[in-house]
């Protein structure tokens, strides 16, 4: 029996369902979906070189992204990372729409790490709000070209001439010529500068903003796709690692000698512990290496250690919260002011305050890190599925003292994110066992390695005060949060600074004489990194939550105090903001700016969808939130209920969101739904908690994430039309989930939540 469980691979038994079923059609789109031969057990062979366009491939090639083969064939390069969020089935159709070309005569290929393609992050919610118009650029840049070299050879104007259907087209004789047939031509021309580029209407924009296949649908289906653990090289062996259970814990000694009498067992080697900053080094720790992860997991168990766990040995999660509550109970740095705060909630004529608590949260992706490295003595290969191919070639050459130019960093699917592998600590560590070793090596992290060894998304302790006049108007709103920044990663940093606070504080609009934002002190004891809507999930929690309590306290809806607080139609200036600059997610603010008439359109179409004005008559219990995150704007309803054991569930949900220009709304609204799935993850179970300093949760039985049964039955989504400047869509939807299901949980049982997850108070 066991030798047969060996036999079944993930690969092979999708292969096996996939004709089971008799195939599924997914997409009419050709791509190179990253997949790889099957080699039978010993599982696909990773590619030896570049996926992207060679500079010596015959046929066009004006850029690092576009290549027009002879024959006709497009290739398109994907620069960003494929997560399961659509982008490879998104970015390239922008292109190719740009380009004039004919989907179905176009490859799209997975590019690896190089400095040609600018930035390759897959994080922020960015990989189009941030380079959309330099995408357009680059298909534009190509039809130029084309267009030319048609025009030129017909002896017309270039402007009597067009790209469409993979072909140019001379308007007034009708004549054509294919793109392959102009590429000989087009490629003896001098590449146009940007300035003398023109983009199309966005009405000549075929299949923008219109319902597109998944492109890599089929081959997540059929079992294809190569995600990091898929890949082997000849004599590679695999490696798991024992790590210190406390952020900066160090080995002292250890016997490998049971570890080494497990069959499959080569090696056992000691990592280097990490120092301050911990920036993305490897965690230290011993690795046992093997020829599969099953003996690699033995063999680690086997092992003999003798651990020192360090200064943050003492770390106790529950105590630590007394220790921001403390923090935000007293006056910390002003990072927004408008007004006189103080003396407007000396002469309020009542004063309400609350304090909301959120702990630390993991990534917890379905598929962990992993990562494998052939190091040679003037060379290194990597394959990963990493957020950030650069970070990961950057740390690689820093591990390895090896110039860049001599790395190689090829991107493999990734089974999620969420901002988890956009840190290069799984590519320090491959990268610096393969030279140890002498021979490939791929570092395997277990469910247990992920949920103990993470970037955790910060603790947060906010206090909320707000001032109220003779006649309920609130004339004073202060803020005070608290929490490790995710600056103290890689600096001595101890409070969070004013970039931090642009998350849903500082870009906060209110319709409120008398404003300030305090950042007070808070110092890390784990690793803190960037979770999908990072501070936003704290900050839009308390500020919705508590916006909720006023309406309470002033006896009036819900929505109606939302919309008093965001206030007329407008674009908000810095000065009433009370901030000298805003980052505003790296965008120009007269591009995106914090526009109170698209806040408010999203509230009145969730709330007019929701039929939020019935809901006592219909006998509902619902919640609003809405929140700016990532240059869009979201609003949510949720609506809770009790089932038949007493428990509280969320039944029903509606999100609309507005993000300007969209690219393909399918993939839209699939972020929405798993927003409000991840969201109610968060709001239900969320929770990471430490004892002596390390970690109490291991895997899914004590870190739980929304199951089928506790999804609501309906998830509505709807996306507000616009021609505007793009916005994020990954992040945004996260943040009103939470605040949504508490504001409906007091509707429904008149107790107020202010702290998360929801378990630790109520039965769900």
């Amino acid at each position: 029996m066991t030798e047969r469980l060996k036999l079944i691979s993930r690969r092979s038994f999708l292969e096996g369902l996939n004709l089971a079923v008799g195939g599924l059609a997914l997409g009419v789109f050709a791509a190179d979906a990253l997949a790889a031969e099957p080699s039978g057990r010993t599982g696909p062979k990773p590619r030896t070189g570049s996926e992207a366009i060679e500079k010596s491939a015959p046929g066009l090639n004006p850029n690092a992204f576009v290549h027009v083969a002879p024959d006709g064939l497009v290739t398109i390069v994907c620069h960003r990372s494929e997560m399961g969020q659509g982008i490879r089935s998104s970015l390239p159709v922008l292109i190719a729409d740009e380009l004039g070309a004919d989907m179905a005569r176009v490859k799209i290929v997975q590019a690896d790490a190089g400095p040609q393609y600018g930035d390759q992050n897959t994080d922020g919610s960015n990989s189009v709000r941030g380079i959309y118009e330099d995408m357009r650029q680059v298909g534009a840049t190509a039809r130029t070209m084309l267009v030319a070299a048609a025009a030129s050879r017909w002896k017309v104007k270039p402007e009597d001439c067009e790209a469409r259907d993979h072909a140019v087209f001379h308007k007034g004789s009708q004549k054509t010529l294919g793109f392959g047939e102009l590429v000989g031509d087009a490629s003896k021309r001098a590449v146009p500068k940007r300035e003398a580029v023109k983009l199309r209407p966005r009405s000549e924009l075929r299949r923008v903003g219109r319902q597109l296949p998944l492109l890599d649908g089929p081959a997540y289906v059929n079992g294809s796709a190569v995600f990091g653990a898929d890949l082997r090289l000849p004599g590679m062996l695999v490696a798991v690692i024992a790590r210190p259970a406390v952020a900066g814990g160090r080995v002292v000694k250890f016997d490998a000698t049971r570890a080494l009498a497990v069959p499959g067992v080569k090696r056992v080697i000691e990592l280097p512990a990490p120092k301050k900053p911990f920036t993305f080094q490897q965690w230290g720790g011993v690795a046992v290496l093997a020829e599969n992860t099953w003996a690699a997991m033995k063999g680690r168990a086997a092992l003999d250690i003798t651990w020192e766990d360090g200064p943050n040995a003492s770390y106790d999660s529950k105590q630590y919260r007394e220790t921001l509550a403390a923090s935000v109970r007293a006056p910390g740095t002003a990072v927004r002011n408008v007004g006189d705060v103080d003396a407007a909630l000396q002469k309020a004529a009542r004063v309400i305050e609350a304090e909301y608590y959120i702990p630390h949260l993991p990534h917890v992706p379905m598929e962990p890190p992993v990562a494998l490295a052939r190091v040679d003595k003037d060379s290194c290969e990597v394959w990963a599925p990493t957020q950030n191919p650069q970070a990961a070639h950057m740390v690689a050459a820093g591990v390895l003292g090896m110039p860049p130019e001599k790395i190689q960093v090829h991107v493999t699917f990734l089974g999620g994110g969420f901002g988890r592998k956009s840190k290069a600590d799984f590519i320090a560590e491959v990268v610096w066992l393969a030279r140890e070793a002498g021979v490939p090596v791929r570092v395997q992290w277990t469910r247990e390695d992920d949920v103990r060894n993470d970037y955790y998304h910060s603790v947060s302790t906010q206090r909320l005060s707000a001032g109220l006049d003779a006649s309920g108007k609130v004339v004073a709103w202060r803020h005070r949060t608290a929490f490790p920044p995710i600056g103290s990663t890689f600096s001595p940093a101890n409070r969070p600074g004013a970039p931090d606070l642009q998350q849903g504080v500082t870009d906060l609009a209110l319709d409120i004489p008398n404003v300030r934002a305090e950042a007070c002190e808070a110092n890390a004891h784990v690793r803190i990194g960037w979770l999908r809507s990072v501070y936003n999930i704290f900050h839009g929690f308390a500020v919705n939550s508590f916006v909720d309590e006023l309406a309470h306290a002033k006896g009036v809806d819900p929505r109606d105090m939302l919309l008093e607080v965001v206030g007329p139609p407008r674009v908000v200036s810095l000065q009433e903001l009370g901030v000298p600059k805003l980052e505003n997610y790296g965008q120009p603010l007269d591009v995106h700016p914090v526009d109170t008439a698209r806040m408010r359109r999203v509230i009145e179409r969730v709330t007019e969808l929701s039929r939020w004005s019935e809901r006592k008559k219909d006998g509902r219990a619902l919640g609003l939130a809405a929140h700016r995150s990532f240059l869009s704007y979201v609003a949510v309803v949720a609506s809770v209920v009790k089932d038949p054991n007493g428990k509280l569930r969320v039944d029903e949900a509606w999100i609309v969101v507005d993000a300007g220009t969209v690219i393909n709304p399918d993939r839209v609204r699939a972020q929405m739904e798993g927003s409000i799935i991840f969201g109610m993850s968060l709001a239900l179970h969320g929770e990471i908690s430490m004892k002596n300093g390390a970690v109490e949760q291991s895997n899914f039985r004590d870190f739980k994430l929304v199951r089928i049964g506790e999804a609501p039955r309906r998830i509505h989504v709807d996306i507000i039309p616009s021609e505007g400047a793009p916005g994020g869509i990954g992040e945004p939807g996260v943040p009103p989930v939470a605040p949504a299901i508490v504001n409906a949980v007091f509707a429904l049982t008149g107790t107020r939540v202010r702290e998360l997850p929801l378990s630790k108070a109520l039965a769900v």
